[in-house]
């Protein structure tokens, strides 16, 4: 979570201070606009949308309900929740213009905070239901990519405008897996946790 929490106060600072980070962000960014096919990109872009990201974890709250679990869910609703209460004062504050436009707020990404933080709390509840626990953590980190990279060729933001978002969401995230959850899977001994 250190490590995250480093990344996201460097890209915020550099953002911040118009500092060498900044400059090499926006000459990567103007490289990248407009590449790949603009409908695939679109998809991979509204895969950040509130409208596409929260009912995949609405599904995955309630099947965590569903299951038994308590905890798990409701700092998956708290996690989300905190999500704009972040992310607005950050883009009010750093007021970033964005790519293709004068207008300001666009650090960190609200649609890669979004998708991050929906598909990988998602992931997390999910992942202790599936035979293959690592599936939905790497289907959580493709589709958060997808939407990253979307945001970029579509020319939404600037790519530290969503890897800032990653670093937030990530210390989110890794909050989220620390409060004690419970696991289907048995321990060394070949009992149950307690429950």
């Amino acid at each position: 979570m250190s490590a995250l929490t480093a990344l996201f106060a460097l890209t915020t600072w550099q953002i911040a201070a118009e500092g060498p980070l900044r400059r090499l962000d926006e000459r990567t960014g103007r490289a990248l606009v407009g590449h790949g096919p603009e409908r695939l990109t679109e998809l991979l872009a509204d895969l950040g949308n509130t409208q596409v990201a929260l009912p995949v974890l609405g599904c995955a709250i309630v099947w965590s309900l569903l299951r038994g679990e308590r905890r798990a869910p409701l700092a998956a609703v708290l996690a989300m929740a905190a999500v704009p209460l972040l992310v607005v004062p950050l883009k009010d504050w750093i007021a970033r213009p964005g790519p293709l436009t004068d207008a300001t707020g666009y650090y960190p990404s609200g649609h890669a905070a979004t998708a991050a933080l929906a598909y990988g709390a998602a992931a997390l509840l999910l992942s202790p239901y599936v035979r293959r626990a690592w599936m939905m953590p790497v289907a959580a980190v493709l589709m958060t990519v997808a939407t990253g990279i979307g945001l970029v060729l579509r020319g939404y933001h600037w790519p530290l405008d969503v890897a800032g978002s990653w670093w937030l969401c990530g210390v989110l995230l890794v909050a989220l897996r620390v409060p004690g959850r419970r696991s289907g899977r048995r321990t060394a001994t070949g009992s149950q946790p307690p429950k």
